[in-house]
């Protein structure tokens, strides 16, 4: 293999899905050099992943799209439960609250998921970078330098690799990585895109029957003219054609299957959890779909797999672009390994009826309090809450404050000194009073969580010196 012939990149991520732009999004702000790859010819034609929580809200508001997802989505519609053709009352399943000043998204937000990646494309082009469609990966070799990928265009070196390939991962089997997990249900599921004649379901609710021969629900998808159906079989397999999904509205429903006017995209399923056993391998990186299969009860995949993402970037940005030792790699899994196993038990547990879709399904309460990056406490929070938001006493939002690749050194109500001074990759920031925090100084990570915190600055230089000599030089 000649040199000059392989294409070099800084981070190569296998697969367009939502973990794979958004991780792409970040990098790219970051000034990082990243290749995304996906083996097929366009991104992902279905809803699947429809429901967004609130802090993957905040997740994309932090990296530009969040004006785009408020324009495109809509609140979950209500349930409304039918029986022989009756409408026999509304069940709400999802906790509802007002947005705070601390907590500005309050209840979950539907969009089908190919819009979320349509946004996030168009983000990564805005910022420019770009997806290698039909481009499949064939085989990869690392060492301790990097990682050479054998693609179907040609061979790729990268420093390092991320598989944001999917539940069937390419990139892991390639790697040997074994996913342990259940079965969650034994009887097979459909889940698909319609469209429905003018008029045959109103779409203020999330329409839901069950019989004889399973549940199925249609859902209507804000922003489009679309319905997802989800059913569940008792006996037998799904027919995934048109003529079956129109047979399947008509025998569980009081529509017609005339009243089905479009199969969009449909597929089927068995529901599983599984857990991969290591979110590492040298300088490959699992993430998303491929370090963890969730059940769709309770709406955690995408959520999940996003703040992989979110998670991964900014440590990928400090070792590839501001000196911060590799071993910083290694707290990615030993941050996000542990909330994906306690999101797979909430998706479970959901699914099969043991638990409502309560606080804990909108993951503001997730964190790294026991995680390697969190030393310290202050006021209100400890090292590895999510921080939260509020005024900035000059007229912005502290989420505004945060927004970017960078940390934040928020005081509160404190003028105690500070070791650094604001620049690019610290920013200072004092503020008065904020009832969420308290009183002390917060170093709050470039993904929103507070790395380290005290009531003065004492310990504040070594800890910003494990992150590379940039973030310890006064501007």
């Amino acid at each position: 293999m000649e040199l000059n012939s392989v294409k070099e990149t800084g981070v190569l991520i296998v697969g367009a899905g939502p973990c794979g732009l958004a991780l792409a999004c970040d990098l790219a702000r970051r000034g990082v050099d990243a290749l995304v790859v996906e083996q097929a010819p366009t991104l992902f034609p279905g809803s699947r992943g429809k429901g967004i929580q609130p802090r993957t809200r905040e997740v994309l508001d932090d990296l530009g799209v969040g004006d785009a997802v408020r324009e495109h989505g809509g609140p979950a519609p209500t349930v409304m439960v039918w029986r022989d053709g009756r409408r026999q009352g509304e069940q709400d399943r999802f906790r509802r609250a007002a947005p705070t000043e601390s907590e500005p998204y309050g209840e979950p937000w539907m969009m089908p998921q190919w819009r979320t990646q349509e946004i996030l494309l168009a983000r990564l082009r805005e910022l420019g970078g770009d997806v290698a469609f039909s481009t499949a990966l064939t085989g990869l070799d690392q060492d301790a330098d990097g990682v050479t990928a054998r693609l179907s265009t040609g061979p790729v070196r990268a420093s390092y690799l991320v598989a944001a390939d999917g539940g069937r991962s390419t990139v892991r089997r390639a790697l040997g990585i074994a996913m342990a997990g259940e079965e969650v249900d034994p009887a097979p599921m459909l889940v698909a895109d319609v469209r429905l004649a003018e008029g045959a379901l109103d779409r203020l609710n999330w329409h839901a029957t069950d019989g004889e021969q399973g549940f199925l629900t249609l859902c209507p998808l804000p922003g489009t003219a679309d319905f997802q159906l989800a059913a569940r079989f008792r006996e037998g397999a799904p027919d995934t054609s048109p003529e079956g999904v129109r047979a399947l509205v008509a025998a569980r429903t009081h529509l017609s299957a005339g009243d089905v006017t479009e199969v969009l995209w449909s597929s089927d399923f068995r529901p599983r959890a599984a857990l991969a056993e290591r979110f590492r391998e040298g300088r490959v990186f699992l993430a998303g779909d491929a370090a963890h299969v969730h059940s769709p009860a309770g709406g955690q995949g995408l959520n999940t797999s996003v703040q992989d993402a979110y998670n991964l970037g900014w440590k990928l940005g400090l070792v590839l672009r501001n000196g911060a030792p590799e071993s910083l790699l290694d707290s990615y899994e030993r941050e996000r390994r542990p909330v994906a196993a306690d999101m797979l038990g909430l998706s479970t547990r959901i699914h099969r009826g043991e638990q409502e879709r309560g606080a804990e399904a909108q993951q503001l309460g997730l964190g790294y309090r026991e995680g390697p990056l969190s030393v310290g406490r202050a006021g209100a929070l400890r090292s590895g809450d999510r921080a939260p938001d509020g005024p900035a006493a000059d007229g912005r939002r502290l989420f505004d404050v945060f927004r970017g690749p960078h940390f934040t050194l928020l005081a509160v109500g404190t003028d105690a000194p500070l070791p650094v001074g604001d620049g690019e990759l610290v920013r200072v920031h004092r503020t008065d009073a904020c009832e969420p925090y308290g009183k002390g100084l917060f170093l709050v990570r470039p993904d929103g969580y507070v790395g380290w915190a005290g009531e003065d600055a004492a310990g504040l230089a070594p800890y910003l010196a494990r992150f590379g000599p940039a973030a310890v030089t006064r501007r």
